[in-house]
């Protein structure tokens, strides 16, 4: 008896969710599976239409950042070249030896040291020497105009140097706003297609969901009128049905009398739902006699558990009370042995080592041939 009625509760249960996927499908009649499917290929087309535009876009801006790269590569090799020109002018044109005062920092300086000297313009005289002076020599005219000329010279380069590099520097800065400028006219141009683009596409599915919207009201009247026809001639039949009119022969399966056909059923009679009361009863009585018997097995299993402790204590105490008497044996046996050992020290010291040699104790040894 206590499997019958989980299987009653199954199959009832079963019988419930066919009635549930019935009436969903009954409510769910009427939709326009092909305008939905048509909808859905609109959409499609549509996300790879935006998806076609955003990649073209994408390979854009990569073409935009490669072309910005090459160009802050040629900045920078610009700079560079510009660098190693002004390292090469320095090392050319502004060497240690034509600085004015290189003869005291000259390392050569001792190697090149040379008598007093004979003349004005002899070479040999340095202004360590202290033989000529500044403005005191025959050639000193022509010496202030050499070194103008040569300081002239000097800055003049510099200054056409100094001038070319400002001028490429600026060509430079003005390709690079010309760059700028034209890429941002780009942007904003492939901007403006791109929302011009969006904007008929927009308009196109605006214009395309109203056409759907019209047909679909014609369509749904059309439903309408014929739902309508079709309700008032089912609940004609209903009504002069046997359903309605709860004939209990009419829910009869015909796979047997023991099954029904849940769309037909009305219920249980007096005499079946008395039996399942009396089965439901049953089966709570059975539950309340098992749950006594584990309540009882509970119970005896503490109990156990409780005898078993406490057994276990009671051997514990028992084993400590032993411990301490094998330790107070074992206290006392060791305090008689160390007053055994006290006192045959004392003998020892005072009766056995007492008499210490002499030196004729020893002379007594060896005084004798054999």
């Amino acid at each position: 008896m206590s499997g019958l009625g989980p299987q009653r509760e199954l199959e009832e249960a079963a019988a419930l969710e066919r009635r549930r996927q019935r009436e969903l499908l009954r409510r769910t009649i009427g939709i326009d599976k092909d305008a939905l499917d048509a909808q859905v290929k609109e959409r499609k087309i549509q996300e790879a239409a935006e998806k076609a535009e955003h990649e073209r876009f994408a390979r854009d801006m990569k073409k935009n950042d490669k072309l910005m790269c090459l160009l802050e590569e040629k900045q920078k090799n610009e700079i560079k070249d510009l660098n190693k020109a002004l390292s090469e002018f320095h090392k050319n044109f502004q060497r240690p030896e034509t600085r004015r005062e290189f003869d005291l920092n000259d390392p050569q300086a001792l190697k090149k040291d040379r008598p007093a000297r004979v003349s004005d313009d002899d070479p040999r005289c340095t202004v360590s020497g202290m033989q000529k002076f500044m403005g005191e020599d025959l050639n000193y005219d022509q010496r202030m105009k050499f070194q103008k000329e040569q300081l002239r010279e000097w800055s003049l380069q510099q200054q056409k140097d100094w001038k070319n590099a400002l001028a490429d520097q600026k060509l430079a800065d003005d390709l690079y706003d010309k760059f700028r400028i034209e890429l941002g006219r780009k942007i904003m141009e492939e901007q403006r297609k791109e929302e011009e683009s969006r904007r008929a596409v927009c308009t196109a599915t605006k214009n395309f969901n109203k056409v759907q919207a019209a047909e679909l009201d014609c369509k749904n009247e059309l439903e309408k009128a014929q739902k309508m026809k079709d309700d008032m001639a089912e609940i004609t039949c209903l009504l002069q049905g046997d359903f309605l009119s709860e004939n209990p022969n009419q829910a009869i399966s015909p796979w047997g009398k023991h099954k029904v056909l849940a769309n037909r059923w009305k219920g249980m009679n007096q005499e079946q739902l008395m039996a399942i009361r009396a089965f439901q009863k049953e089966q709570a009585l059975e539950k309340q006699r098992v749950r006594e018997q584990e309540r009882w097995r509970d119970a005896e299993w503490d109990r156990q558990c409780l005898q078993a402790a406490r057994a276990q204590l009671l051997w514990e105490r028992h084993q400590q009370r032993q411990n301490q008497d094998l330790r107070r044996d074992l206290d006392f046996v060791n305090a008689e042995l160390s007053q055994e050992q006290k006192a045959k020290n004392i003998y020892l010291k005072e009766e056995e080592y007492s008499n210490i040699p002499t030196d004729e104790f020893y002379a007594q040894f060896n005084t004798t041939t054999r």
